[in-house]
């Protein structure tokens, strides 16, 4: 199956189809028609799961923020603030990266807005072409960790743990990506200062004439943020209550950048409606194809074969890891989570690993698979809106760096479990 089902995907067939279509074959022919029979309960349990009306809120909330210019904004006063600093216009990029990533949690919205807007200019600065790149795609990528993210409401469900809970195990990782980032580009620019040369010509009256319009585009995204998980961490909503008011906080911030129109909320509306369509339809597709798995004894064989790995438990998880990794340079996450994750994550309960943690573990884990190529979408997204002297080689030498950081931070959560289990334990007390 699983043979049958890469092949189709590399081919280039759509996903969700891809996985309704081989799991009918296989169901049909190794079981008979009566699996069937199960097929409707099972999508009648994911429509109707609480926890998932939070995928179109919060993809509301990501486009609506996205069409109301408050990227741009940050982008232009983040660079304001750390222009002077050698490498400062890509530390603020990892910044805006970061706050977008707690406001929108699209990576394509990201990437292709400091695409547009911050390349040019870091170019036009003599940044160089790999580290520019790199910067802008590994910096779209953090909303997949930093919350609120839809993976993390996904796996939540998947692996059948608190979706508040995963929002606060992923703070502290996702702001230690963002240090490491930071860190590397400063420890980069100081050793190579002609690859990001500090910029002092671009600031007319001194960074305190703009503090006014600085602190006006950051207020915005801070408001949501504490709008959206002060609501959780404090107990007074649940995810999908907040992403509610995500979505409506959204909408009221675009109202008051007068930015608002029957149009915008039309083209919003229908872009929130294609991606939780998409989402929604491979799920329904990963729904039957792990009850064929099942029912063909694949999670038995899976399970038999990991207990015999070597290391004991912790080699488990180094070829689990291992697996969601390689899985990332062909698949996205989204495919990722509802094909590998289902069949991964008993194994790794089994095995006495704490759910929260391994879960923080998946998420950044299925970050890089926005980075690593042939497939990586933060490239295609970035080599879109690039201009026509970035090549794609040099996208692709940028990222590899920022893919090693990723690592890192994986390796640091692994060695320091706490990292992803302390604030969840002290909020949740």
């Amino acid at each position: 199956m699983f043979l049958v089902l890469t092949v189709l995907l590399l081919v280039g067939f759509p996903v969700a189809f891809t996985l309704l279509g081989t799991a009918l074959f296989f169901g049909v022919y190794y079981i008979g028609w009566n699996f069937l029979n199960l097929l409707p309960i099972r999508i009648w349990g994911i429509m109707t799961n609480f926890t998932l009306v939070a995928v179109p809120l919060f993809i509301f909330m990501g486009v609506m923020l996205e069409r109301s210019g408050i990227a741009k904004d940050l982008i232009e006063s983040m660079g304001r603030i750390f222009s002077r600093l050698r490498g400062g216009l890509a530390i603020s990029v990892v910044v805006v990266g970061a706050l977008l990533g707690a406001s929108t949690g699209i990576v394509g919205a990201t990437v292709v807005t400091m695409g547009l807007l911050a390349l040019p200019t870091m170019l036009e600065h003599g940044y160089k072409n790999e580290l520019s790149t790199g910067t802008i795609a590994a910096s779209g990528t953090l909303g997949q960790i930093i919350p609120p993210s839809i993976v993390l409401v996904l796996l939540g469900d998947i692996i059948g743990v608190s979706v508040g809970d995963l929002f606060m195990g992923a703070l502290i990782p996702g702001l230690l990506l963002v240090a490491l980032y930071c860190l590397y580009i400063f420890i980069r620019s100081s050793i190579y200062p002609h690859e990001a040369p500090p910029i002092t010509n671009n600031i007319e009256n001194g960074v305190d004439d703009s503090s006014p319009s600085i602190l006006k585009s950051l207020i915005p995204p801070l408001i949501l943020m504490i709008m959206v998980l002060g609501s959780i961490f404090a107990g007074i909503a649940s995810p999908t209550e907040a992403a509610g008011v995500g979505a409506f906080g959204a909408t009221l911030l675009c109202i008051f950048k007068g930015r608002f129109s029957l149009k915008i909320l039309k083209e919003v509306s229908e872009s929130t409606c294609r991606l939780t369509s998409m989402v929604f339809i491979i799920l329904v597709g990963a729904a039957a194809f792990g009850l064929v798995f099942r029912g063909l004894g694949g999670d038995f064989f899976i399970r038999d074969l990991v207990t015999h790995i070597p290391f004991g438990k912790w080699g488990v998880l180094a070829i689990v890891m291992g697996i969601v990794f390689i899985a990332g340079f062909f698949l996205d996450f989204i495919e990722i989570t509802f094909i590998h994750i289902p069949v991964l994550a008993p194994i790794m309960k089994s095995l006495g690993f704490d759910p929260v943690w391994f879960a923080i573990l998946f998420a950044i884990n299925l970050q890089t698979s926005f980075l690593t190529p042939p497939f990586g979408f933060a490239l295609f997204y970035l080599k879109g809106v690039a201009p026509p002297q970035v090549t794609t080689p040099q996208i692709y030498r940028g990222i590899i760096p920022f893919v090693f950081l990723q690592l890192l931070a994986l390796l640091l959560v692994v060695l320091f479990p706490g990292l992803a289990t302390w604030l969840p334990t002290v909020l949740g007390d």
